[in-house]
């Protein structure tokens, strides 16, 4: 089939490689390259690296809904338009351009968790279980029919970052299987079920801001959520400290944000609001990830200090 491939981030690398191997993808449209770093140099999406790696024609629209762009769309021939993270919602006209449609790599068991953040969000409410539903398109945001869908498990250790991971494989092996079913006329799609569906809103930084008096589970499942990026974040003496690693301990002393065990060899406890966790992995502001032990070894930090 003829492909054109609408993606961003590292999660749509996996697809797009399975896409290439599989079929012959005629152009990527990617967001434009933004600047990062302390040196704020422009960075090429990493979707982009892979499609000049592999000689593909790359675009990157600011508004991929504008007239001219619109029509410059209409003018390739493709099957089917493929978008996995795109980060830029299509017009119905845009919609209507392929032979075949628009197909979604969307990153859970739609109808739940529509949206930006879908894997962040599963983590965020303690799910044991998430997966990727290949759908068409349509003009609302996620609810579109169902094509087929793929569950991936939830361990209590899995983060942001792992699951990401985790995912990424699954939706391009998803994705292969659907546009295969769908050359062949064997589609049974699936309406979505808009009554049961929830949302994922997109995730900000400010949301990482620990309030202690929540749960100690509430908590550790904001730390896996927000695991490598943006962070959960408490302060120390106006010190800002990520957390990036916490194991749910026993507390009976101590009001929640004070630090109420201090150990060497393993890191400092802290009472939430119905027992404490033990923090294993921090980050200063400024400073690399670590075990917290090792942080500790340079920096003071005491029984009944208060994180905030």
């Amino acid at each position: 089939m003829d492909v054109v491939f609408l993606g961003t981030p590292d999660f749509a690398v996996p697809v797009l490689k399975a896409l290439i191997e599989r079929n012959n993808v005629i152009a990527v449209i990617s967001q434009p390259d933004r600047p990062k770093g302390r040196g704020k140099k422009l960075q090429p999406t990493p979707v982009k690296i892979v499609a000049e790696e592999n000689n593909i024609p790359v675009y990157q629209p600011e508004k991929i809904k504008d007239e001219e762009f619109t029509s410059f769309l209409e003018t390739i021939k493709a099957d089917v338009f493929v978008t996995v993270a795109y980060g830029q919602i299509l017009s119905e006209r845009i919609l209507n351009i392929p032979r075949y449609g628009c197909i979604n790599v969307h990153g859970s068991l739609l109808p739940e968790y529509r949206g930006a953040a879908p894997i962040q969000q599963s983590i965020l409410d303690g799910k044991t279980k998430t997966g990727v539903t290949i759908m068409y398109m349509e003009k609302g945001l996620d609810t579109g029919d169902m094509i087929l869908k793929k569950e991936i498990e939830i361990t209590p250790d899995d983060t942001y970052g792992t699951l990401h991971d985790k995912m990424a494989p699954v939706g391009a092996a998803a994705l292969i299987e659907a546009l295969d079913m769908i050359e062949k006329g064997t589609v049974r799609a699936e309406k979505q079920d808009d009554s049961i569906s929830t949302y994922a809103h997109m995730i900000k930084k400010e949301m990482g801001r620990i309030d202690w008096t929540r749960s100690s589970e509430v908590i550790r499942n904001q730390i896996r959520g927000f695991n490598p990026v943006p962070g959960a974040y408490t302060t120390l003496n106006d010190q800002v400290l990520k957390i990036y690693g916490a194991d749910i301990t026993d507390a009976e002393e101590g009001r929640p944000g004070e630090i109420i065990a201090v150990d060497k060899k393993k890191g400092f406890t802290v009472r939430t609001g119905d027992s404490a966790l033990l923090i294993k992995e921090i980050q200063a502001k400024g400073g690399k990830k670590m075990n917290t032990a090792d942080y500790m070894r340079g920096h003071s930090i005491e029984k009944g200090n208060i994180l905030i």
